[in-house]
């Protein structure tokens, strides 16, 4: 299986630079921005297949930021990080059509481990779509 594209959205400069490397070094493409005006932009750029998101951030926090990446790419599965417990946020999560929820700092191979499962749910549901997608006209 190819690996993901991802999106890496944090305010932290110090954690966004010391996960990026990390992430890299496991062999991912990663991309790095610290605000969610500066992600939404980056998605009408390129494509990228997982997102990972911090809930709170200056301006444009994690769950406004959902919704709209959601309205540019529906397809993109969003993985949220937060510092701060909330059934309430989780709950917003999973309405706006998050992937999951994990708390800060998690092990990098919890983290990994949720990259490879949203990855794989979405390449999953385009297979899905591309088999019941009735043949382009003139094909």
């Amino acid at each position: 299986m190819t690996k993901p594209r991802i999106l890496l959205v944090d305010d932290e400069e110090r954690f966004r630079a010391n996960l990026e490397k990390m992430l890299e070094a496991q062999g991912l493409t990663v991309s790095a921005k610290a605000s969610g005006a500066e992600a939404l932009e980056e998605l009408k750029l390129a494509p990228y297949d997982v997102i990972i998101l911090d809930i709170r951030m200056p301006g444009m926090d994690g769950l406004t930021a959902l919704g709209e990446i959601k309205k540019i790419n529906p397809e993109v599965e969003a993985i949220i990080l937060s510092g701060h417990a909330s059934m309430d946020a989780a709950m917003e999560i999973n309405r706006l059509g998050g992937y999951d929820y994990l708390m800060k700092p998690c092990p990098l191979e919890e983290l990994l481990l949720k990259i490879e499962a949203a990855y794989e749910k979405k390449v999953d549901r385009e297979n899905r779509t591309k088999k019941t997608s009735p043949p382009e006209a003139g094909s």
